[in-house]
Order: structure tokens, then C-alpha cells, then sequence
């Protein structure tokens, strides 16, 4: 008898790249809870506002062709604008791309 061979479903990891000025953020989690303790159901969650840089692009481009690079790097904690970006899906994961000017600090 022949043996079937099992084949293992290993997660690809999926390099995203961002060009010029663009930021990649992993959204942190919602709040499951208010300061009260009532627990918030999926509908009434806002979205936070805060993130980590996943990946970053290679900088500004001047008008003379010169870059200029991110002050964000990948690791960083920061804080952003509520309706900037664009939400992407990419496998099991979400992520926010959007320009370094939407990012209002780092922390």
C-alpha cells in the first residue's frame, strides 16, 4: 500500500511593499469593553487609531528626482488620522495603507 503524503497548509508570508510617501499599519485591536465594564458588541466598536508600522516606502521624491526618506520606520508605534488610508486585506490579515502626512505622532 502507498502512502499518501499529507501536505502541511503553511502560511505564506506575503511581503508587502509600499512605493514613495506610502505606509503599511497593522490596525491595534478594538476595545472589547467600556471603562464600565459593559461589553461592546462588534457593530459599536470604533475603530482605533492607533498602530504599527508593518513596512515603509522609500521616501518623498523632490521636484530635482532626489528622495527624501520616511521619518517612520517599521516597529513604530504611531497615531493616525480616523479616516485616512485604505484598508487592505491580504490573506487572514488586515492592513491600512496610507501616506506618512496621516500619521500625526509616533509613541
Amino acid at each position: 500500500m502507498a502512502k499518501a503524503k499529507s501536505k502541511s497548509k503553511a502560511k505564506a508570508k506575503t511581503n508587502l511593499v509600499p512605493l514613495g510617501d506610502r505606509v503599511v499599519l497593522q490596525r491595534d485591536a478594538a476595545e472589547e469593553k467600556t471603562a464600565g465594564g459593559i461589553v461592546l458588541p462588534d457593530s459599536a466598536r470604533d475603530k482605533p487609531q492607533r498602530g504599527t508600522v508593518i513596512a515603509v516606502g522609500d521616501g518623498h521624491t523632490r521636484n530635482d528626482g532626489t528622495k527624501i526618506p520616511l521619518t517612520v520606520k517599521e516597529g513604530d508605534s504611531v497615531l493616525f488620522t480616523s479616516y485616512g488610508g485604505e484598508e487592505i486585506s491580504v490573506g487572514d490579515d488586515d492592513y491600512l495603507l496610507l501616506r506618512e502626512s496621516d500619521i500625526l505622532a509616533t509613541f
